[in-house]
This record gives C-alpha cells, sequence and structure tokens, in this order.
C-alpha cells in the first residue's frame, strides 16, 4: 500500500476513535456505493453525521482541510443523498470535516461542524 493510502487509513481509524470519544455512534467507516464514498458515518443525539476525513504528515502542503474544495464537497453531497435514499429514517443531517496533522507522535485535530458550500 502507498505510504498516502497508508496514512489516510490511519487517519480514518483516528477518526473513528476521535467521534468515539465524543460519544457519536458509528455507523459506517468507507461506505462505498459504485465510485461513491463516504469516510465515515456517525449518529449523535439523533443527527447522522458524514465526515469528510483529511490527514496529512506535517504542514509543508498546507492544513489538511484546505483539501476539501467546492468540488469534494459536492462529491460529498453526492455520496450523502445516495447513503440517504438507503437509509431514508434519518431526518437530520449534518456534514463535518475533521482535520488531522501527524508530526511523529503528536497528533493535532480540528474539527469543523456543520459544514455548507453552496
Amino acid at each position: 500500500m502507498a505510504g498516502h493510502n497508508e496514512l489516510g487509513q490511519m487517519g480514518e481509524e483516528l477518526a473513528a476513535a476521535y467521534y468515539q470519544q465524543r460519544k457519536h455512534e458509528i455507523i459506517e467507516q468507507n461506505w462505498r456505493n459504485g465510485h461513491l464514498e463516504l469516510d465515515l458515518v456517525t449518529l449523535h443525539n439523533g443527527v447522522l453525521h458524514f465526515v469528510e476525513v483529511k490527514t496529512r504528515s506535517g504542514k509543508q502542503f498546507g492544513y489538511p482541510e484546505m483539501g476539501v474544495t467546492k468540488t469534494k464537497f459536492r462529491h460529498l453531497a453526492g455520496a450523502a443523498a445516495s447513503y440517504l435514499r438507503m437509509h431514508g429514517q434519518y431526518k437530520r443531517v449534518q456534514f463535518d470535516i475533521l482535520s488531522i496533522n501527524i508530526n511523529g507522535e503528536k497528533k493535532e485535530y480540528f474539527l469543523i461542524e456543520d459544514v455548507f458550500f453552496n
């Protein structure tokens, strides 16, 4: 597996643990439907959270959250719509971005909640 894939997988596992510590129920990890993908889907207080996880090691390419562009968000929203068509019981949803920067043993988390791009 390429280094960036390993870093991404580690980030998604760290994200699941982060959300579990915040008392979220993990519903899905790496959910896929065709070309659509959701990194993490959680449930907390009746709200379904679609979480985009961005992980980097170091800041030479900027902060991880800078990788979530309008185009990336449109893909995320499309995947979420597909998920909701299959799981219509959820009525309240929100989109989150969890940025994780790993520098050696140090891990920095930055959560952006209830994101919306227009």
